[in-house]
């Protein structure tokens, strides 16, 4: 299981609706506890490719998250990223860069805007498997 605050999940909505019509993106970081994942910050990162079919996170933003996860004690997680026009799973894209087999990753599909859908997915090779996700 994987759990985010509203307060984490309303900051993902609202950078991701304001980079439309690109994908917007970051990094989650927080901690381990009993197996279950525990969200405790998200960073929004530039997606430095300026799309809305893919993204790249900027790597000196990157550099600078992982230093603040280290310095208040976080493990990373995962990453997010957003899909302004389609449903909230993984592009075989998204698969084929999903280079951490450790990692969560959060998709916000912004398909229907008036009600934005986050899922998480645990991906291994052309494998994705749905993650619990639980908001609040």
């Amino acid at each position: 299981m994987i759990k985010i605050s509203k307060k984490d999940f309303d900051k993902i909505v609202v950078h991701a609706k304001s980079e439309l019509p690109n994908e917007a993106c970051g990094l989650i970081a927080g901690e381990i506890t009993g197996g279950n994942k525990i969200i405790r910050k998200v960073y929004l990162l530039t997606n430095t490719d300026h799309s809305s079919e893919h993204f790249s996170l900027d790597p000196k933003e990157q550099l600078s998250a992982v230093k603040d996860m280290r310095q208040s004690g976080f493990v990373p997680l995962g990453n997010w990223h957003s899909h302004p026009e389609t449903p909230s799973r993984p592009s075989e894209e998204d698969k084929r860069l999903a280079y951490d087999k450790k990692a969560s990753y959060l998709i916000l599909s912004l398909m229907n805007p008036g009600e934005p859908v986050l899922n998480s997915f645990h991906i291994e090779g052309t494998k994705a498997q749905k993650e619990e996700l639980v908001i609040g």
